[in-house]
């Protein structure tokens, strides 16, 4: 039996811990349920590692609500996000800011995302969703862990 050159064995374990690395990355994304209405979530302080980030998602309807506000010991990235095919588009982006809130409301139906990335130092943040489905009453919702500026 002939062994392949090393070069091609190191490109192997390589390729194959950066498969393994992008395996667990999906999972601990999609770590949490979607929001739904009628399924709060609040959360009062949750630690953002330096360069990590935390999303929470829902599965909204054309006219469909977001309420989202946030408060951060240290400036970071915030975004609501969906995807379109490949591309991933940002209606609503906050750049190294320490806080915000608003009211999106969805255009098309898909799962949009509120998203926080921190930066060098890292982030403390207190945040809420609430999900306010079409002509339907107001439900609170909360952020999951895992951490643009236009409408």
């Amino acid at each position: 039996m002939t062994r392949a050159p090393r070069a091609w064995r190191d490109r192997s374990r390589a390729s194959a811990r950066l498969a393994v690395l992008a395996a667990f990355a999906g999972v601990a994304g999609c770590a949490a349920p979607p929001l739904s209405p009628g399924e709060p979530r609040v959360v009062d302080r949750l630690e953002i590692a330096p360069y990590a980030s935390q999303e929470e998602c829902a599965d909204l309807a054309a006219g469909a609500r977001l309420d989202y506000r946030y408060h951060s010991s240290a400036p970071l990235d915030f975004d609501i996000r969906y995807r379109e095919n490949q591309a991933v588009l940002s209606p609503i982006v906050r750049e190294r800011s320490t806080g915000d809130s608003g009211i999106f409301e969805a255009r098309i139906p898909a799962r949009y995302c509120v998203h926080w990335q921190a930066g060098p130092a890292g982030a403390v943040i207190g945040y809420s969703v609430r999900v306010r489905a079409n002509g339907g009453r107001a439900a609170r919702a909360a952020p999951t862990a895992s951490a643009q500026s236009s409408e």
